[in-house]
């Protein structure tokens, strides 16, 4: 089948916020925070999650004028090793910015989850796994963990409601997955609701394989954990979404927020690691 949707979006989400006139996004705002709460819950309910004490002091935060929001809530467990809620904007003048993001410990191969919604102020809407390997030298595992959503991905990339949107960092597009939604759309109730589907089969999958997990030799997994430290670290430092950040929070507020996305602050251990990490 040939691809509809030809156009794609190449500005940054920096440029598209900023360029673009208020906009009142509370009902998109609204339907998907109880969008991404129905999927917190399904995590929660299978995984053990405690959060760390490092992000307490960002539940929630504020800029200095006090009119832009947000909150970042940290958690770890037995299988793990970082997990981010969170939330930032102002929904009554277009920007919001919505999180789930949940990195495994490295005694198993399952990928990680990684999804972003929100308002810029056209939705946008980012679903992924993170691989725990390289895809192009294990096709098993890409046959295994990525090509049963191959179809909800072309599914999507084929819809003319929504228009992929392409980062102008080739860092940022190095992290995403072959099977990666990274889009824009109109943020009304149908595009939601086709959002919505999109992300509960895509949950509902990765929660099935925790079930029953393909595991890690012990001698590895202290090369898996660091790998993923490195990566989540590479990607909360790289995104260029963080000059929006300054902007909205001031430079001291935005590395504050960066840290605890990639765990720089954690102060509950890793699971599966023993010995301290070196990460300032």
């Amino acid at each position: 089948m040939s691809v509809s949707n030809q156009h794609v979006v190449t500005r940054s989400v920096e440029d598209l916020v900023t360029s673009t006139s208020d906009v009142d996004n509370r009902g998109a705002f609204d339907a998907l925070t109880a969008l991404f709460a129905d999927l917190r819950a399904k995590v929660e309910g299978r995984l053990e999650l405690k959060m760390d004490p490092s992000c307490e002091d960002i539940q929630p935060y504020w800029n200095i004028e006090g009119d832009v929001a947000g909150s970042v809530s940290c958690h770890t467990g037995p299988e793990v090793d970082w997990a981010i809620f969170s939330w930032m904007g102002t929904p009554e003048v277009g920007f919001t910015n919505r999180h789930l993001t949940v990195w495994l410990g490295p005694d198993s191969r399952v990928p990680h989850l990684w999804m972003a919604v929100g308002t810029i102020p056209d939705l946008f809407v980012y679903l992924d796994y993170g691989t725990r390997t390289e895809l192009a030298a294990d096709l098993p595992y890409m046959e295994r963990y990525f090509q049963p959503e191959n179809d909800r991905y072309l599914g999507l990339r084929e819809d003319p409601a929504f228009t992929p949107f392409v980062s102008r960092s080739v860092a940022v597009r190095s992290f995403i997955s072959p099977i990666g939604t990274c889009a824009t759309a109109e943020p009304n109730s149908e595009n939601i609701a086709k959002v919505s589907e999109a992300a509960h089969q895509l949950v509902d999958r990765w929660l099935g394989w925790l079930d029953d997990p393909e595991t890690v030799p012990e001698s590895l997994r202290p090369a898996l954990a660091e790998r993923d430290l490195y990566v989540r670290r590479r990607i909360a430092e790289t995104d260029p979404a963080n000059r929006l950040a300054v902007r909205l929070y001031g430079d001291a507020l935005t590395e504050r927020l960066v840290r605890a996305l990639w765990g720089a602050d954690r102060v509950l251990p890793r699971p599966g690691v023993t010995a301290p990490d070196r990460n300032s």
